[in-house]
């Protein structure tokens, strides 16, 4: 089969204007990035009250992913292929995971977006303006105290951001003046409060209105300063002026795909925009998003975060998984994955069972969907297949990384019959007023599957600091790893007996949630022996390949 560069660069482009039009977005409408790619101007939010929202979700996954945002694309070319007005809402890749391990995010296969290069790297330049806004506050709050400190500065907790993985700057020394040295922390940009308010403000002026209310420091009295108090949201948001308004790409079926915004799901909220979102289905009739990670981390928060701020429903969930995830969570070896092993395959079950169990709490309907690979054998197919009938579990088996579209029909069948016959009343996991270790607690017992939480002095004072401020209503953001139902990532299969580690406590005041982060959790990560950056490369031809 061909590589997903040629795949990519062989496939039939159509302009941007007639892919658009497919779902009635005038040219009007489009401010163009070239002939593939252009930015929407939405003038209002106002949605189709009859489109359906699909959420695609998955297991845990192993550390190269399951091909979630593969099935995402397909499923939106599957519905199409029946007769849905189908569109894609996904977030857009991290310079990160381009360069490191996992390499691109723009599908695979015959289900990819396209021009997937200029997708996986500078696209229209929103993480760059995201990174510079945030490096803008932290520069003129560290102006602000050189230049005399009339606020009394004397704790900053806003850090700095960079969009790739660099552990060097986990930790820096910063000299603001003689009298202010200091310890610095560089996050990832796609974990950073810019990145979360960016997808969850509904408009420019809602945008300025939560530049306005983030957290960066506290005085000598201990009271909070905001970045209201040194008067930079107007400057601030001005940076993110062109960034706010989503993109639309197309599928290799030329069917449009709408992509904006980034935060990653095990350090950040793990949603694309809410405009982006909103913006889909005010066109289309069905939308199919993706939340990142597995169903404890991505949807976790899509359900408790971006749908609570948003009031966003979906009408069906797809539950993504693999062979090779399965046997991985039924304890065999990474190195053995592609052998057939039937007795951890249904060992691996356990987790997929669990978070069928946690969407359902919900009130959602669920599908699972499994991705098929090269290496699956007709009997591991079978024993998930005779599985899903004895549970009574709504299944598809999916081929569209080699089949494209028409390897989703079926779920696409599936996925239009759960949502068009749900009359399930969707529910939060929590309440707001619940305070807020009780969150914690409640999600790391109903969808983890914890005993309870072990957690320090430090972030219970925290927590109580954050509860005197007047942040006690806000809705949690677990940071944890995502290769585990628990906070140890060698936890595999549905982990019991166990206690999540509560290691911090930090308030998103803009973003509008506290970050609760667990065991070893990194927001900046590092790069593997071998990065992707290795195999990337441009050819004669001016075309940049090895994305892969």
């Amino acid at each position: 089969m061909k590589t997903d560069f040629q795949i990519s660069i062989e496939s039939k482009k159509e302009s941007i204007y007639d892919v658009a039009n497919k779902i009635g977005i005038s040219a009007d409408e489009l401010i163009p990035y070239g002939k593939y790619k252009a930015k929407i101007d939405v003038k209002d939010l106002e949605v189709n009250k009859d489109a359906k929202l699909v959420l695609v979700t998955a297991i845990n996954p192993t550390a190269g992913g399951e091909g979630k945002s593969t099935i995402t694309i397909g499923l939106t070319d599957g519905l199409n292929v029946i007769g849905k007005k189908s569109c894609v809402a996904l977030r857009e890749p991290s310079l990160g995971p381009v360069l490191g391990m996992k390499g691109g995010a723009a599908g695979g296969g015959y289900a990819q977006v396209v021009p997937m290069d200029e997708i996986n790297l500078h696209f229209t330049g929103d993480m760059h303006a995201i990174t510079t806004a945030n490096n803008a506050i932290a520069a003129l709050l560290d102006n602000h105290i050189f230049q005399g400190n009339e606020l009394d500065i004397q704790k900053i907790v806003f850090n700095r951001t960079l969009d790739m993985n660099d552990r060097a700057l986990r930790n820096i020394n910063i000299n603001t003046n003689n009298k202010f040295q200091r310890e610095d922390h560089f996050d990832i940009t796609v974990a950073s409060e810019i990145m979360a308010i960016l997808c969850l403000a509904e408009n420019i002026k809602d945008l300025k209105q939560k530049i306005a209310n983030i957290l960066v420091a506290y005085n000598s009295k201990g009271e909070a300063i905001y970045v209201k108090d040194l008067k930079i949201e107007g400057v601030i948001t001005a940076i993110l002026k062109d960034a706010i308004k989503p993109n639309v790409v197309q599928t290799l079926e030329n069917n449009p795909a709408i992509i904006h915004g980034g935060p990653f799901a095990n350090i950040a909220h793990g949603c694309n925009s809410v405009i982006a979102t909103k913006t889909a289905l005010k066109y289309a009739d069905y939308v199919v998003t993706e939340a990142g990670f597995g169903a404890d981390l991505g949807a976790e928060k899509f359900l408790n975060i971006k749908c609570r701020k948003s009031g966003l429903k979906p009408n069906a969930v797809v539950i993504v998984a693999t062979v090779r995830a399965l046997k991985l969570h039924g304890n065999l070896p990474v190195e053995k994955l592609s052998e057939e092993d039937l007795e951890a395959l249904r060992n691996g079950l356990k987790n997929l069972e669990k978070h069928i169990e946690n969407v359902t709490k919900f009130q959602l309907p669920v599908v699972v969907a499994l991705n098929v690979f090269a290496t699956d054998t007709e009997s591991e197919l079978d024993l998930i297949n005779s599985w899903a009938e004895e549970n009574n579990v709504c299944y598809s088996k999916v081929e569209v990384f080699s089949k494209g579209g028409k390897g989703a029909v079926d779920l696409a069948e599936k996925v239009v019959s759960l949502a068009e016959n749900n009359n399930q009343q969707f529910k939060l996991l929590y309440e707001d007023e619940l305070p807020i270790l009780e969150k914690i607690e409640l999600i790391c017992k109903e969808i983890y599957g914890a005993n309870g939480v072990d957690i320090s002095d430090n972030c219970l004072e925290e927590i109580k600091n954050l509860e005197q401020l007047g942040f006690g209503n806000l809705p949690i953001c677990m940071a944890k790893t995502p290769l585990s139902l628990s906070d140890n990532p060698e936890y595999k299969g549905r982990p019991a007996d166990f206690k999540v580690k509560i290691t911090d406590v930090k308030v998103k005041s803009g973003a509008g949630f506290i970050v609760v982060y667990t065991n070893k959790i990194l927001t900046m990560p590092g790069l593997p022996k071998r990065p992707n950056a290795l195999n990337i490369d441009i050819d004669d031809n001016n075309n940049i390949i090895n994305i892969f």
